[in-house]
């Protein structure tokens, strides 16, 4: 028997975003494995996102990051990419194994296009930019076949940030772009683009947050919401938001740590 080391055949976000079910997920700025594998014994997970854009990280450790998700039949990956360079980001993430890409700064439907274009295989017709590569998807030329990494790649989700105001303003034509299966509006990026970095929780932003989500809804394409706590999805539920991302491991240390430090030093009278 020659084993495959590419396990996960299948893609839960994929299946889940098909079925009409509802997704959950959590953020990751680290790519220590260890922390994948203990969200993983949580069994709730449907996919972790590894936050590229905002995190350190070297090509190896992207392929040990998805050697973990792996383990999980229950969970898949996502990795958010960065506007340049879009398609050798993509190409790395898809190649260790990474089944769904997050793009940030989407702008216009040229960049969405570019978007799908960066995720998807160069077959006849589907207008993909992807080639043939012996990485960790095609088991490095032995133990996979390219069959298998072509079909990961049309599998794979394509979400877009929603986070510049050409983005807003174009956001009809983004979602109408084939292949865009989730959305997300970004009221931190969106609130600089406005000139209103100082309270990106005013009124306007949250305007514009529910026009987004209510307009992709319309359009057939899944929003999804980041929260911090369970309790913050209720009002995103009562307008038809079935997909959230929930917590990053960053802040959830610094709530732990800021909180007991604090009554430990009440109990010590510090």
């Amino acid at each position: 028997m020659n084993p495959s080391p590419m396990k996960k055949t299948t893609n839960v976000l994929r299946d889940r975003l098909n079925d009409g079910k509802p997704t959950i997920g959590t953020h990751l700025m680290s790519v220590w494995p260890a922390m994948v594998e203990i969200i993983g014994y949580t069994g709730v997970m449907d996919y972790i996102e590894f936050s590229g854009e905002d995190a350190p990280y070297d090509l190896a450790s992207l392929d040990n990051f998805t050697r973990a998700i792996d383990l999980f039949d229950h969970m898949s990956s996502m990795m958010k990419i960065e506007q340049i360079p879009k398609e050798f980001l993509a190409g790395r993430a898809n190649g260790a194994g990474i089944q769904n890409l997050l793009f940030a700064d989407t702008r216009s439907a040229e960049d969405a296009r570019s978007a799908v274009a960066a995720a998807r295989p160069e077959t006849p017709g589907s207008g993909g930019k992807a080639g043939a590569g012996w990485k960790r998807e095609a088991g490095y030329g032995i133990g996979a076949t390219l069959a298998e990494a072509v079909q990961q790649r049309q599998q794979g989700v394509v979400a877009l940030m929603i986070e510049k105001v050409d983005a807003v303003e174009n956001l009809e034509e983004i979602l109408e772009v084939d292949g865009v299966d989730m959305i997300q509006f970004g009221p931190s990026d969106y609130s600089v683009t406005r000139g209103m970095q100082g309270d990106p929780g005013q009124p306007e932003i949250e305007r514009v947050r529910r026009y987004v989500n209510d307009t992709a809804i319309k359009l057939g394409v899944r929003p999804r919401a980041e929260i911090f706590h369970f309790e913050e999805a209720k009002p995103y539920m009562d307008a038809g938001v079935i997909d959230f991302c929930i917590g990053w491991d960053t802040r959830t240390v610094y709530d732990f740590c800021k909180r007991q430090g604090e009554e430990l030093a009440k109990l010590l009278s510090l």
